[in-house]
């Protein structure tokens, strides 16, 4: 799967850019069918307060699993799927290093956004073009069901960050709403932003769930940059992808995950 010169252009001039077709079919019935077992699991918890930051909602949702790969042999082999690095590499170079998998889940009628925030407020590594999300349509994302939006064009810019009222551990930001752009996308579609651009999801008031999937990816050498990194003690956390370094997954997990992506789309299909 490799970008185009004008796809890799408009992530490095304007902050992200959105693919429609990334995953096929197959890929999209896998990673739908293993969203919903983990979900039936309960692995997916309600992370939507009321406005307090603390008192978990009633009256709406926003279903979170982060990490996932502890849960998931079909999401942990996802990051080492050849048209994953490669897309990868050609925006960051290499080496390149997952930093964090998640999925969020907008249930029906009472699905909530995640507010505004940039991801470097979390991470904070030197330059936010060094790390980029590739958020996953799971299934059909609109503007009805609370796409991701994004603010283009202010990925170098530092807003100030708080915590989000509306949730139990995320902070946010309030950047200029008015220029932000939806990304409709069909389940399979990828939308790649980078660490400074501000974005958000909305809610889903549709009759349909939305799942979305966020792995967040960042050059190898700005993981000693990353604020978290250091009190993280779980070294799976990052998996070396490309370089040198890579292992295909056996050092990090003790096993070989690079070339499972297929066994395991057989495996989630059943």
């Amino acid at each position: 799967m490799q970008l185009t010169p004008e796809q890799i252009a408009a992530f490095k001039t304007h902050g992200y850019v959105a693919v429609e077709t990334f995953f096929n079919a197959e890929e999209v019935e896998a990673m739908q069918a293993e969203v919903a077992r983990l979900q039936r699991d309960g692995l997916l918890n309600n992370v939507a307060t009321d406005g307090d930051s603390k008192t978990i909602s009633q009256s709406k949702r926003n279903l979170q699993l982060c990490p996932m790969y502890k849960h998931s042999t079909l999401f942990r082999a996802l990051p080492f799927a050849p048209k994953v690095t490669e897309a990868i590499s050609q925006l960051l170079g290499d080496p390149v290093a997952l930093r964090l998998d998640q999925v969020f889940l907008k249930p029906a009628r009472d699905g909530a956004g995640t507010n505004w925030h940039q991801d470097n407020a979390y991470f904070k590594i030197e330059d936010p073009l060094s790390g980029t999300a590739m958020w996953i349509a799971v299934h059909d994302a609109t503007v009805a069901n609370g796409t991701i939006h994004v603010i283009p064009d202010r990925f170098d810019q530092e807003y100030e960050h708080s915590p989000d009222p509306d949730s139990n551990h995320h902070i946010r930001c309030y950047p200029e709403e008015e220029r932000a752009l939806p990304i409709e996308l069909p389940a399979g579609g990828v939308a790649f932003f980078c660490y400074g651009t501000p974005h958000c999801t909305l809610g889903n008031k549709t009759e349909r769930d939305r799942a979305g999937v966020a792995l967040h990816f960042v050059r190898a050498e700005a993981l000693t940059q990353d604020a978290q990194v250091g009190a993280n003690l779980d070294p799976n956390y990052h998996p070396i992808l490309t370089g040198p370094s890579a292992t295909g997954g056996q050092k990090e997990y003790g096993t070989t995950v690079a070339g499972t992506w297929e066994k395991e789309l057989a495996l989630a299909i059943g």
